[in-house]
């Protein structure tokens, strides 16, 4: 069995506001990310994601959580990331990005993604590992297609 990786980027503003994009093939919000491709590592492919979906420059200031999809055989590095240049745009996986209020977050983002940030504003002093206990963001867009059909 082989596992998959992906790296995600949680990112505030200077009012504390994080970060979430809108995706194009499903009305949910998330924190922007994706696969690490082969020869990647986890570090590089969020820098690479962020510059992709989002057109923002970031560094990786530490790696925030590491999250096991032991039902997928998947691996989620989340870093916390500053910004260095860049513009928010729009590109093929991203319709919207913008920055939310904690407390102000999209009742349609990602369950996931809202305890990951949740995990990342708390500012632990050491990494988080968490099985994740609810549906993945795959299952969620799934559901969400099948409630439309």
């Amino acid at each position: 069995m082989r596992f998959g990786a992906g790296a995600q980027a949680v990112i505030f503003d200077a009012d504390g506001r994080v970060l979430l994009s809108h995706r194009r093939d499903c009305d949910f919000w998330n924190l922007p990310g994706g696969a690490v491709e082969s020869g990647e590592a986890p570090w590089q492919a969020v820098v690479r994601e962020v510059r992709e979906e989002v057109g923002l420059e970031v560094v990786v200031e530490r790696l925030a959580g590491l999250y096991s999809w032991t039902t997928e055989d998947h691996l989620i590095f989340v870093f916390r990331c500053q910004v260095i240049g860049g513009a928010l745009t729009n590109s093929d996986e991203s319709d919207d990005a913008r920055y939310f209020a904690l407390n102000a977050i999209p009742a349609n983002t990602f369950h996931e993604h809202v305890r990951r940030v949740g995990d990342v504003a708390l500012d632990y002093p050491h990494t988080v590992l968490r099985i994740p206990p609810g549906p993945s963001g795959r299952e969620q867009a799934d559901q969400q297609r099948i409630k439309r059909a």
